[in-house]
């Protein structure tokens, strides 16, 4: 798994020449840019040098991604590789089956399926002891910060204090502070704050959306007051958010 948005090169080995360029879109060429789309097709979604070939490798990537997951892409290291014996999951022979088919709602499977093996890869990249990080590790490492994030995911637009998310969770403020910067990296407001202007930031990009309206979900009060607050951790106001994303 590679992380975007910078170039990857794919190769038996380091020094091995440049044959292919894929470009956005899926437009394959050669290095010198004549197109390769018909010369290597090979079937349904399928296509390469050689019908037989020794190597089979099954790609798939995300175009585009939100601000919710921005958290999770910057946990993950910038090349990301897990052995058979690592990921024992069915989900790549049927992925690979499903590949050759041509029949009605066959993206919806694929996409959903894609979505089912980048999530088992994650898992098991995660469940490695040497692979923990701030993002991943307080479900496993402390069940009460886990419990701390899921109330302030699951309910962002709820007034919370760091005295009223204490007594949910039934510790003290000084206890819940120091065990959730321990695990997560920042104080429990900031947590919340960040996930709140990221649930707004995606959520601006609706077609219908106002800074109103999307304000009264992610638990600000008023249009001004989340302004505020994109642009003091964002540099940018909603509006010109949204105009950018819209553009």
């Amino acid at each position: 798994m590679t992380r975007g948005p910078d170039h990857y090169s794919v190769a038996d080995d380091p020094g091995t020449p440049t044959t292919v360029v894929i470009h956005l879109g899926q437009h394959c060429c050669s290095p010198e840019g004549d197109s390769l789309a018909e010369h290597m097709t090979l079937g349904v979604r399928t296509w390469g040098n050689h019908p037989r070939g020794e190597t089979l490798m099954l790609v798939g990537a995300y175009e585009a991604t939100d601000d919710v997951s921005e958290r999770l892409r910057r946990a993950l290291p910038p090349l990301l590789s897990l052995n058979r014996d690592q990921r024992s999951t069915p989900l790549v022979s049927i992925l690979c089956d499903e590949m050759g088919e041509d029949r009605p709602g066959q993206v919806a499977v694929l996409d959903r399926l894609l979505d089912l093996l980048l999530t088992a890869a994650l898992r098991a990249w995660f469940a490695r002891p040497e692979a923990m990080t701030p993002a991943s590790s307080p479900p496993q490492a402390d069940p009460m910060v886990g419990h701390a994030l899921q109330l302030l995911r699951e309910d962002p637009a709820y007034p919370w204090t760091l005295e009223g998310l204490a007594r949910r969770l039934g510790v003290s403020r000084a206890a819940l502070a120091r065990r959730f910067h321990d695990a997560v990296g920042q104080p429990p407001m900031s947590f919340l704050t960040e996930w709140r202007l990221a649930l707004a930031a995606d959520r601006l990009s609706a077609p219908n959306a106002t800074v109103g309206s999307v304000a009264a979900r992610v638990g600000y009060s008023t249009p001004y007051a989340l302004s505020s607050a994109f642009k003091r951790v964002r540099g940018i106001s909603p509006r010109a958010h949204r105009a950018r994303v819209m553009a």
